[in-house]
């Protein structure tokens, strides 16, 4: 086990509701580490949107559908992660598609966004193309 480094990561739950630690789920991905599957990539995004990472959002956002700027609204929270379908995605396919509902919270209104995303692998990485949201 790695010595905390006092920034707490070391103790937090992923955001990601992966039930892991931070440091172990998301974190390394969020630091660069290539994603292994379609699914981790979505997660580490719900993350980099949850804590305001807008640098691994462009970085893992395909440069044919990537904005050229990503605004996180800080007092949007996102609550809760649910997966509800995976299509491939896997560590040895060219593509994949995630469908997930995060939960959010603006002051007392609360919602659900609910996305079918799609994913490509290029090279050791997958990077987010575009989804459908419902």
């Amino acid at each position: 086990m790695a010595p905390d480094d006092g920034s707490g990561q070391d103790t937090l739950r992923c955001p990601c509701g992966s039930g892991d630690l931070f440091r172990s789920c998301c974190g390394p991905l969020l630091d660069g580490a290539p994603a292994p599957t379609a699914e981790r990539l979505m997660r580490s995004r719900y993350t980099a949107f949850a804590r305001g990472d807008v640098r691994h959002l462009q970085a893992t956002w395909h440069p044919s559908t990537r904005p050229a700027t990503i605004d996180v609204d800080d007092g949007l929270v996102w609550r809760r992660l649910a997966i509800l379908d995976r299509v491939a995605g896997g560590p040895f396919d060219r593509e994949g598609v995630v469908e997930f509902a995060a939960s959010w919270q603006q002051g007392t209104e609360r919602g659900v966004l609910r996305e079918r995303s799609r994913f490509v692998r290029e090279g050791r990485s997958w990077l987010y193309v575009d989804g459908d949201v419902s």
